[in-house]
């Protein structure tokens, strides 16, 4: 039976692939829930490779897979058919159909470059788990309470301090190299976190909680990559196609890789878009024979390894 990757997660040890294996991973493959499941731990310094084997599959929506077998294209980030995303999505926080939610929500300043901040919201039980999966290099908390005094802190800082509430990755990864020291970067959240902590309007139901920055470039490798910088990111995986190279550092959903080992250029690979395809060993230490774009100026058993 094959082994289909099943994303990127965070435990706040370092950065951890999941893996579902099935006979049958949707349609005319089948239709049912879970199947055997591992992970692999990631190491920064170490060698990993693999080659991309078949077509892309959907994987399917909480926990089910796709019922419609479907094939998705290879530059989806969220490796999900149409169908399946719906779904996904009308269960999620961000959907906004989840008002009576009895759980705390925390909400967060998320710091990811100079001039690059955004505000957000996050379920306390997770911890900084979603700051991690964003990228967030340094963050700080502003409050914790119900979901909607949440959203509605969120909306207040938002157009208070004019930061959004999204920022796209490729912005990210274009200044994640280029990061000032941690007195500096914390400095630049904490006059953030007092300007959002003057505003008026902030709901009584939610409490306010004082600056405290957690800076994650120890836990996303960066430390190690202060002369790098990334050459390019892969587009898309295809059949046949193969990534491989040094892992340097990784954040958010971003891998970056050392193809020829030399760490002063990497190039980086969204882990989203390994979701549905099966994965086979293969690549060498310095193969990347899949499309990437250049960059100018710029639950289950725990192996260690890819593989």
């Amino acid at each position: 039976m094959a082994w289909w990757c099943d994303g990127l997660r965070w435990d706040g040890g370092g950065p951890v692939l999941r893996w579902r294996r099935s006979g049958e991973r949707g349609g005319e493959r089948g239709g049912e829930r879970g199947g055997e499941r591992r992970e692999s731990v990631l190491v920064y310094g170490r060698d990993l490779g693999f080659r991309a084997v078949g077509a892309r599959g959907c994987v399917g929506a909480r926990g089910n897979v796709c019922p419609l077998g479907a094939v998705i294209p290879g530059r989806s980030t969220g490796g999900r058919c149409g169908e399946c995303a719906r779904l996904e999505r009308a269960h999620s926080v961000a959907a906004d159909t989840l008002a009576d939610d009895p759980r705390t929500y925390r909400v967060y300043l998320a710091w990811f470059g100079p001039g690059m901040v955004k505000v957000g919201i996050t379920a306390e039980q997770r911890g900084s788990a979603r700051l991690l999966e964003q990228g967030a290099v340094v963050f700080s908390w502003l409050g914790r309470g119900p979901l909607m005094a949440a959203r509605r802190t969120e909306e207040l800082v938002r157009r208070g301090l004019g930061v959004p509430d999204r920022i796209p990755y490729a912005a990210k990864r274009a200044v994640r190299y280029a990061l000032p020291g941690p007195v500096e970067r914390a400095g630049q959240v904490e006059r953030l976190h007092a300007r959002a902590a003057a505003l008026e309007g902030w709901p009584q139901s939610l409490e306010r909680l004082t600056f405290g920055a957690v800076d994650h470039a120890g836990v996303f490798g960066l430390e190690r990559t202060d002369t790098a910088a990334v050459s390019g990111v892969v587009g898309e995986l295809v059949d046949g196609g193969s990534v491989a190279g040094r892992l340097v550092a990784a954040a958010g959903p971003d891998l970056h890789l050392a193809p020829a080992g030399d760490e002063r250029e990497v190039v980086v690979l969204d882990t989203r878009l390994m979701s549905g395809w099966e994965l086979v060993e293969g690549g060498g230490a310095d193969a990347v024979t899949v499309p990437v774009a250049e960059v100018r100026g710029a639950g289950g058993d725990v192996q260690d390894g890819l593989f």
